[in-house]
């Protein structure tokens, strides 16, 4: 299957992995590179008007973000989610994320790029953009919690997430209500609520996951 990913770099060699990184990445959180595709090197350069050399490093960096995976055997392909993908990407967001935003208001931290980034998911043009304004939201809550070890670890899981969230709205498009659920931990986060942000952020991702992928007995419960 050929998908027609169009672009030239006009660029200095050192930028290039960025700039097909960069589209790739647009390509799989709009679904045109849908979870299993392959990804061929010689393709995507001719198509990128690249070398084999930046595709290839992109594909590594995409592959170590959680984007792609990559196998000796069958190369590149792009991730797939499935239930147990999803829930262990939202389990170490359990754990984590509620903690970072309560540090985060404790601090007293400044909030306008979340703010900011809320303004960007209600006027994105597809479910990229506003998978990645979403994911910038989060970043905004959690990156001023005062431990750049604890912040790391949960950029570490951006992208996987972006991706969960992405192939979720295709089946079921909640985004509206993870929206709103923003907008109230936001309110609560401005008002110097650090518990109560904290637990409104719990119940969100735990309630996003929950929908999107429930567990099999609760499918099987409703059969």
């Amino acid at each position: 299957m050929r998908v027609p990913l169009t672009g030239v770099a006009p660029v200095p060699v050192p930028s290039r992995t960025q700039y097909v990184m960069e589209h790739l990445t647009h390509a799989i959180l709009t679904g045109r590179l849908p979870p299993g595709q392959p990804l061929v090197e010689t393709e995507l350069a001719a198509r990128f008007g690249v070398s084999k050399t930046p595709v290839r490093e992109a594909l590594k960096t995409l592959a170590g973000r959680g984007l792609v995976v990559m196998s000796e055997y069958k190369g590149a392909t792009v991730r797939t989610v499935d239930a147990a993908m999803a829930r262990s990407v939202y389990d170490v967001r359990l754990l984590l994320e509620p903690e970072a935003l309560r540090r985060t208001v404790t601090a007293g931290a400044d909030l306008a790029g979340a703010r900011a980034a809320l303004e960007r998911a209600d006027a994105a043009a597809d479910r990229a953009d506003r998978s990645l304004a979403n994911r910038d939201f989060h970043r905004a809550l959690y990156l001023p919690c005062g431990n750049p070890l604890l912040a790391r670890m949960l950029d570490d899981l951006r992208d996987q997430a972006a991706l969960v969230s992405t192939v979720a709205w295709e089946a079921v498009p909640s985004w509206e209500r993870e929206a709103a659920e923003h907008r109230e931990i936001l309110a609560r986060a401005l008002d110097g609520d650090a518990e109560g942000a904290a637990r409104l952020l719990h119940d969100h991702i735990e309630g996003f996951v929950r929908r999107a992928f429930p567990a099999e007995e609760n499918q099987e419960g409703r059969a």
